[in-house]
């Protein structure tokens, strides 16, 4: 994806007939990367306030380890985002070799990773709704935080293997390069499909059918997380799997490269601000002051609320909550 910039910022006279044109591209072509460093900007912020207070203000449960992954993964892709505007921006191109040999896989690893910890935490939520006793009862106790390690490590083991591969296609049989790219392939489709899957599941329990569960707000920010993600973070996993197989095309995809990227900055540039919409949605500021910690602590409220003092919860809630003791 590095060397589609690049295409495009030093081929445009080649590629357009006249010099309005040029012109047109090329202040288009700016205006897209000053737009990528001031959203990832905001996007640093919002995830490194989640990750002060998950990591150091707040009793971590069954979904904020998840989170708290999910916004070092966010925080990381952001971080090499930016580095990368800066290096195409100014056109330091001392470093763009840098860019390309370090940033990249790195940025691979954080997309990798975050599609990852998304998808467990709706593969997990649906759990808990479908089977809620044995989530509560029979669910080992420190699950999370197992799985998020191994989805590091095998993220890393994936991207590593993938980049010597690259680096030692000359060498290497063109075999165990394919069979990589398909693994890798297979590996992301997977998680778009337990990811997909589950939050449909989740939906459909929740909306339809005689035994509905009323919705809490970790159930609102797990569905909205995962829109924003199908609406903005795909796109940049289905770009990049276009660029790999379709090489030689590769001018037909340059004019849409940095809207993916941009969509790609605004999907984790989101997550923090779902996390406090939701958790300060429905409360009476002017009545009492929320702090951030309380704020993030409402979003990942598993409970159901009660609005008025009258109104009682279903039965089958009630009887889900008498066995929270069980949750070891």
């Amino acid at each position: 994806t590095d060397m589609t910039v690049t295409a495009w910022e030093t081929n445009l006279t080649s590629t357009n007939g006249s010099d309005q044109a040029i012109y047109q591209h090329y202040t288009e072509f700016r205006i897209l990367q000053l737009l990528i460093p001031i959203v990832t900007l905001i996007g640093l912020a919002g995830n490194s306030v989640v990750l002060w207070l998950l990591g150091f203000r707040m009793r971590r449960n069954a979904f904020s380890v998840y989170i708290l992954n999910l916004a070092g993964a966010d925080f990381l892709f952001l971080c090499c985002r930016f580095m990368h505007s800066l290096v195409i921006l100014f056109s330091f191109k001392i470093f763009f070799r840098v860019t390309i040999t370090f940033l990249s896989p790195v940025l691979t690893f954080a997309y990798i990773s975050g599609l990852s910890f998304l998808s467990a935490i709706s593969t997990e939520r649906c759990m808990s709704v479908l089977w809620p006793i044995w989530y509560r009862c029979r669910r080992p106790r420190h699950l999370s935080a197992v799985m998020c390690a191994l989805l590091w490590l095998l993220t890393l083991l994936l991207v590593i293997l993938r980049r010597s591969c690259v680096f030692l296609s000359r060498n290497m049989h063109y075999f165990w390069c394919s069979t990589l790219a398909f693994i890798t392939a297979a590996w992301l489709i997977l998680l778009f499909v337990l990811l997909s899957g589950s939050s449909l599941a989740l939906m459909t329990r929740l909306l339809c059918g005689s035994h509905r569960v009323p919705p809490t707000r970790l159930y609102m920010t797990v569905v909205i997380t995962v829109l924003v993600f199908l609406l903005c973070g795909l796109p940049f996993g289905i770009y990049c799997f276009l660029i790999v197989w379709f090489q030689e095309d590769l001018g037909a995809f340059i004019p849409h490269f940095l809207v993916v990227i941009i969509l790609s900055c605004v999907n984790s540039c989101a997550n923090p601000i779902i996390y406090f919409f939701v958790g300060s949605f429905r409360q009476r500021w002017w009545k009492q002051r929320h702090t951030l910690r309380l704020i993030l602590q409402r979003a990942l409220q598993d409970t159901p609320e009660v609005d008025e003092p009258g109104e009682s919860l279903p039965r089958e809630t009630l009887a889900i909550l008498k066995i929270m003791p069980c949750q070891r």
